[in-house]
Formats: structure tokens, sequence, C-alpha cells
């Protein structure tokens, strides 16, 4: 069943990936590390969503794991994504502290609002691959979009 599912999702799967990492090899060896994890937890799937979602959310975390055990992060660049908020984020980042809270202000954030904002952000992924992701409608994947933006910019003007 695994050769199975390798065959149907690995371009898949290392698409996404490759998206987060933006590196070609990181990305294939990422994806191998995928399928040996859902090899290994494959009793556990229970069908509840379709299994591309299921090797991506396998994918993500091995990513994750692969930036925390590296000590890896990712300067955030959401000016393109700001709201006229009368915060200049380009200057924000120009300070290390205020980059550094950003980062803490997404980490303490809900799900959805972290996950979609992360794989918006740094996955450069667009709202339908979003929606995918999530078995949701890509209008759903850009209002949580919105409003993950909302709750940055609102902890950046009250700290």
């Amino acid at each position: 069943m695994i050769e199975e599912l390798y065959n149907k999702y690995f371009h898949d799967v290392y698409l996404y990936l490759k998206s987060l990492c933006k590196n070609d090899s990181l990305a294939e060896e990422l994806t191998q590390e995928t399928f040996f994890k859902a090899m290994k937890s494959l009793d556990q799937f229970k069908g509840d969503s379709d299994v591309r979602v299921w090797l991506c959310q396998i994918a993500k975390f091995s990513f994750y794991d692969y930036c925390r055990k590296k000590k890896l992060h990712t300067d955030i660049d959401i000016s393109e994504y700001a709201m006229d908020t009368g915060v200049s984020i380009e200057a924000t980042l120009e300070d290390a502290d205020t980059a550094q809270r950003i980062h803490i202000i997404l980490h303490n954030m809900q799900d959805p609002y972290k996950e979609v904002f992360t794989l918006r952000v740094f996955g450069e992924l667009s709202f339908r691959q979003i929606a995918s992701l999530f078995g949701k409608t890509e209008n759903w994947a850009a209002v949580t979009f919105h409003r993950a933006k909302q709750k940055i910019m609102h902890a950046i003007q009250n700290n």
C-alpha cells in the first residue's frame, strides 16, 4: 500500500516541500522521510481526510523538525501582506528585537491562523493550495490569512 501511495503522491509532496524549503535536494530528502514516517504510522491514518493532506501534514512537520534541529530561522517578510495600519513593517523589521517579537507572535498564534500565514508567507502557496491542504474553500484560506495578518499587526501595535 505504501508503494502505491508513494507512486501516486510523491510528486505532490515533493512540490509542497520544495515550496517550503526552496531547495531541491532537501525537498527530496524530506519527501523520502515523509513517506518513511507515513509507512510507520499508516495504521494511525483513519481516513478522515484526503491522503494527500495527511502526507502534506507529515511533510510539514518533517520540515519544521529539520528547521528546529538545524536552528534555521526564516526572516519574515510580510511587507507585501501588511495592512495599512500606520505601522511600517519594513522599518519594524530593521530592528532585530522587533523581528524576534514577530516570530514570537507567530509562534504563539493559534491554528489555523499560524499555519495558513506560514504556508502563505514562507511556503508561498496560493490560497487554492492552502485551501486544498485544509479541505476548505479558497475564500476560507484568504479570510483566515487576512485575520492572521490582523492579529500580527494588532500585537505589534499593542507592544
